[in-house]
């Protein structure tokens, strides 16, 4: 975790640094703990921590003895005194979720399959569904922080817009922020669903993976987040993580970026639907359908490879391999220790495809003789997306960010 700094002119970074430490701490945490985890003085650590209390974010729990001296007062966190509501658009589901300062789900809302292609409905489908979560939830509009909208890129997150995600028909320059802004009466804040979801791995995740790993977000399309050194690496727009258009090593057919070797051909629906019709599966769907479609089929192809079909499950391991191997060359390139697999599509098909893909990345790593690549599946289940549009409003509002540190 970072450490504070007693400079002036520098206390929402303390504050941000202490109330992190707060948050982390399950069974709550005393002044001296945190001003030994911290590095700050504890005067620093009292007018900080009187700040928290007077507007609530923690209280003082209980005290515990442990030697000689002042017994000493736990700081508890205040869960529920704010929270933020995460919404995931992938063009075969949308997920709402509520997430607290703990990053506990609180109320969620699934809807499978959504019509999507008409933008301006499918916000206000959001909206509704945002309201309709917040008077179930109970809460106080006032503790809300803000909405987070996970979206696939390209996306210009200053402007709020989706620039033309390819899985996503009639989607090009579409407002997303302000509409949703107007409706709600709330902040909204719009994040790639990549990088949303590794912000979720760091909010809320295994705590082993925070320094150094990429997330292999597998929904409706595939896309990678990646954390260096506890940072997100975000790139100069707020777009890195576009591996659609890397190299399987396997021919599959032609594409738009000119190549037909490239992950997006390999997972198209059109060319995965033709593979299953060729092994005999029955799809409903035209292979050239519209995204709703696109899902449907392949639910339809993941439901008979849960059902014992063979045929399906080696299919689905045959596409998660590809994924794989892109994971693998980002490996190589940022030397990594981990890649974490989530996503919609992902919790369906995890179960059996992890081992294979684990076999393929430490197999293709080149440093392997210096260190193996841990891979596992996200814990955060299908809402990966919807939690980390959550967590992005709360990492923006709370995190503490190394530029709080320039002095101005």
């Amino acid at each position: 975790m970072q450490r504070g700094t007693n400079l002036g002119r520098l206390g929402d970074f303390n504050q941000a640094v202490i109330f992190e430490s707060i948050r982390r701490a399950v069974d709550g945490v005393s002044r001296v703990e945190l001003a030994g985890s911290t590095g700050l003085s504890p005067q620093t650590i009292s007018n900080v921590v009187r700040r928290l209390l007077d507007e609530g974010l923690v209280r003082e729990d209980r005290t515990i003895v442990s030697g000689p001296g002042k017994p000493r007062t736990v700081l508890e966190l205040e869960a529920n005194r704010m929270v933020a509501i995460g919404i995931h658009l992938d063009p075969g589901v949308i997920s709402v979720v509520m997430l607290n300062l703990r990053g506990e789900v609180l109320h969620s809302r699934r809807l499978d399959i959504p019509p999507v292609e008409v933008p301006e409905k499918t916000v206000e489908t959001m909206a509704k569904t945002v309201e309709e979560i917040i008077i179930e939830s109970g809460m106080p509009r006032a503790n809300i922080v803000g909405v987070g909208v996970a979206a696939p890129g390209p996306l210009d997150r200053e402007r709020g817009l989706m620039i033309d995600p390819p899985l996503l028909d009639g989607w090009k320059d579409v407002e997303v922020v302000e509409p949703l802004r107007r409706m709600l009466n709330l902040d909204v804040i719009l994040e790639k669903d990549t990088i949303a979801a590794s912000i979720a791995e760091l909010w809320k995740g295994n705590d082993a993976a925070r320094d150094n790993f990429i997330l292999m977000y597998v929904g409706a399309g595939i896309g990678a987040g990646m954390v260096l050194n506890g940072e997100i690496h975000r790139g100069v727009s707020n777009n890195a993580g576009e591996i659609g258009h890397y190299s399987t090593g396997v021919v599959a057919q032609p594409c738009t970026c000119g190549r037909n070797d490239c992950l997006h051909a390999s997972l198209a629906f059109n060319h995965v639907a033709q593979k299953a019709r060729a092994v005999g599966l029955t799809l409903t769907v035209p292979d050239d359908g519209n995204p709703e479609e696109r899902a449907e089929g392949m639910s339809q192809i993941v439901k008979m490879a849960d059902e014992g079909n063979e045929n399906a499950a080696s299919l689905m391991r045959e596409c998660m391999g590809k994924v794989g191997q892109v994971a693998g060359q980002l490996c190589n390139a940022l030397d990594v220790s981990q890649v974490i697999f989530g996503g919609p599509l992902w919790s369906e098909v995890g179960d059996y495809c992890l081992d294979g893909v684990r076999e393929i990345i430490n197999e293709r790593f080149t440093s392997k003789n210096v260190h193996g690549i841990e891979v596992r599946s996200s814990t955060l289940g299908p809402e990966a997306g919807a939690i980390g549009g959550a967590c992005a409003v709360m990492d923006a509002a709370l995190s503490p960010k190394a530029a709080a540190l320039l002095l101005r």
